[in-house]
């Protein structure tokens, strides 16, 4: 997933991993462009998880949600 996709699609996915993740707060889910690896970084702290696992589930949100959407 390049930025310009996180970006787009960023609130949507943001609500996803909340229910997904309920110990994540609006702070840790704070997108600013540019600064995508202290995201990561916040996200890895808090879940316990690599970047790629990170990456591997919103994929998987993003996936879900727009799958839907189309149908």
């Amino acid at each position: 997933m390049n930025s310009t996709e996180l970006k787009g699609n960023w609130n949507v996915i943001k609500g996803k991993l909340k229910q997904q993740y309920a110990q994540l707060t609006d702070n840790d889910l704070t997108y600013v462009a540019g600064a995508e690896d202290e995201l990561f970084g916040r996200l890895q702290v808090k879940l316990g998880k690599t970047k790629q696992e990170i990456l591997d589930s919103i994929d998987k949100q993003k996936e879900k949600t727009f799958n839907k959407q189309k149908s």
